[in-house]
């Protein structure tokens, strides 16, 4: 992968996690834990690297929207079971 698409990715993942960040100074409902910011880290850092793979070795453009979703889709589902526990699953601490 190309530096210069790495730092793209490591930009929107800061860019994300400063969010919750600027959203603790100004209210409690906010309240994540350095354990939270490392695990949402990886999580979008993760991502962020997949969809690039996906997108450099998909042969077509419709292959490519297909992954592209596919990865989306788990990364939201894993959000929300992080977030809220939907699936009370033990990986969300239910």
């Amino acid at each position: 992968m190309k530096t210069k698409k790495l730092k793209i990715i490591l930009g929107i993942v800061a860019a994300i996690l400063v969010i919750p960040l600027i959203a603790m100074q100004f209210t409690d409902e906010v309240a994540w834990s350095l354990f939270d910011f490392v695990i949402m880290g990886m999580l979008l850092l993760g991502t962020g690297l997949l969809m690039e793979l996906a997108w450099r070795k998909a042969s077509n453009s419709t292959s490519k929207i297909i992954y592209l979703l596919i990865i989306a889709g788990v990364f939201l589902l894993v959000w929300a079971e992080l977030a809220v526990g939907i699936f009370g699953t033990p990986f969300a601490g239910s």
